[in-house]
């Protein structure tokens, strides 16, 4: 009989759907809900929040619609995994019910909380422990509901992340695994368990925290009343389960200390595995528990660009031509005709909250630079696509620092990375090889529930399909004028510092 898996990413902008054959590991359906981006509601400057049932709801929509777009035999879907956007709270009551929409990772209301955490509980504690300092994570956004919210404190009875929702929904069991309290900030790396001394400072009974499973393992089985407005089988393995940028690692076969990924979607992120509890003494880049560490230390060093694709569909959105929206290609062909360095334009991407590189500054976006007489839309798109990528050479930096030395950088063939102008100034910046391949969330989650169930029974076996599509290697002379355009970006930022 047949097998196959179903994998959930829960993004900001959508969620999909993916169905993986399980005999052969290639993807036989996708789908995605909503067909426009989910809306991030802002009711003060700093915030971001999207109500978990809105999650659920577009869940529900790409599973059925995947399953539609395929002939196979629902009865046939052996196990689910779920990858989620990071370091958002949901927080619900006894009857599972979720108390208010969830913070989710952009917001900025609990830096505050987090920087006071790290002075007082003193920079030796929090990089020795947690690897980082609280600063915006979810325990410090928990916090910040303690303090502002204090009647919905009182009625919470769990707390999670957002794949933890969706697996409750699922399931109807309220799990969490190490990986997400980790990403919480709630894990302690040197006594390997929840952080009691982050929880008392914070004054947060440990009762409010679900219980902890594998994140290869069952971790709970589907109710039959989703089951059946799925037309699936009653009782399938929820048995994977990883925040959407170590699973993006793992959909990338990147476990191995000196392995790294990349993505650029909504925002940007380089994740560098290592084998020891790294740190950044003023944590820029954020450590968290790797999706293979149950045997032996294995870390994610994570540097994140808030402001990536959001920066690209900005001006996607609000640049026209006749009154007509550009669409992707027609914006990466136009990029194009401007030069290396964009004529001296220079573009500061940082407008989606607070940054982690930037010690939680909010500097807001920026053009730099601008001649009305020279520069035209060409430069801007090319100014905006570079600026991105010298952000993130300014992160990749602090991770050169702290020793994670990367040759090649692995990513999904997806959003940026489609562009030839984002991939030539990246490899070029970065100067490091990319190896792009056919893959990205859903698949990661579809296989990763393959490892947990038994299904598959090491992690060659899950990507024996995984191959490279495409190669792009730095060019010495280009190398040199993305090295010289990118010491300008920083000399500007520096200028905001």
């Amino acid at each position: 009989m047949s097998q196959y898996l179903i994998g959930i990413d829960v993004g900001t902008s959508s969620i999909k759907a993916s169905i993986v054959d399980a005999s052969t590991g290639e993807t036989v359906s996708s789908a995605q809900s909503p067909a426009e981006e989910m809306t991030v509601s802002s009711p003060h400057p700093g915030w971001a929040e999207q109500h978990p049932d809105v999650w659920w709801e577009h869940t529900l929509k790409s599973i059925t619609s995947a399953l539609r777009k395929t002939e196979i035999n629902s009865m046939e879907v052996a196990a689910i995994g779920i990858s989620y956007q990071m370091h958002g709270l949901v927080v619900v009551d006894k009857e599972h019910k979720p108390l208010r929409p969830s913070i989710i990772w952009c917001d900025s209301r609990a830096v505050e909380l987090g920087n006071k955490a790290f002075a007082e509980l003193g920079d030796r504690y929090c990089l020795q422990h947690l690897l980082n300092s609280p600063g915006n994570f979810t325990a410090s956004k928990l916090k910040w509901v303690q303090e502002n919210e204090p009647g919905i404190y009182e009625r919470i009875y769990k707390v999670m992340l957002p794949g933890d929702y969706i697996a409750l929904k699922l399931t109807g069991d309220i799990t969490t695994t190490e990986t997400g309290l980790s990403e919480g900030m709630f894990w302690d790396y040197q006594g390997k368990a929840i952080s009691k001394k982050l929880l008392d400072y914070y004054g947060i009974d440990k009762s409010l925290i679900a219980t902890v499973v594998p994140v290869f393992a069952p971790q709970g089985k589907l109710r039959e009343p989703v089951a059946t407005e799925l037309g699936l089988k009653p009782g399938i393995k929820i048995s994977y389960r990883a925040g959407d940028q170590p699973n993006n690692a793992f959909s990338l076969n990147v476990l191995n200390p000196g392995e790294t990924a990349a993505t650029a979607g909504t925002s940007g992120v380089i994740y560098s595995v290592t084998d020891k509890n790294a740190f950044d003494p003023r944590s820029r880049v954020n450590a968290f528990i790797h999706v293979n560490s149950s045997e032996s230390i294995r870390n994610g060093v994570l540097l994140c660009i808030n402001g990536t694709g959001i920066l690209n569909s900005w001006l996607k959105k609000n640049i026209r031509s006749s009154g007509s929206a550009y669409d992707y290609e027609q914006i990466n062909s136009i990029a194009a005709e401007a030069p290396i360095g964009a004529d001296g334009l220079i573009v500061l991407p940082f407008g989606n909250g607070t940054e982690r590189i930037l010690e939680n500054r909010d500097v807001t976006s920026s053009f730099h630079g601008l001649n009305f007489n020279r520069h035209n839309q060409s430069h801007l798109f090319r100014a905006a696509q570079e600026g991105i990528v010298f952000a993130l050479k300014y992160g990749f930096d602090i991770l050169q620092e702290m020793g994670l030395k990367t040759e090649v950088i692995r990513a999904g063939n997806a959003n940026m990375f489609l562009s030839p102008l984002f991939r030539e100034a990246f490899v070029n910046t970065i100067g490091a090889r990319l190896e792009l391949y056919d893959t990205d969330g859903a698949k990661g989650a579809a296989l990763g529930a393959g490892v947990g169930a038994g299904i598959f029974h090491s992690f060659p076996e899950a990507f024996r399909s995984l191959k490279v599509i495409q190669l792009e290697v730095p060019d010495k002379n280009k190398s040199l004028q993305y090295t010289t355009a990118f010491q300008d970006w920083k000399t500007q930022l520096n200028t905001l510092l």
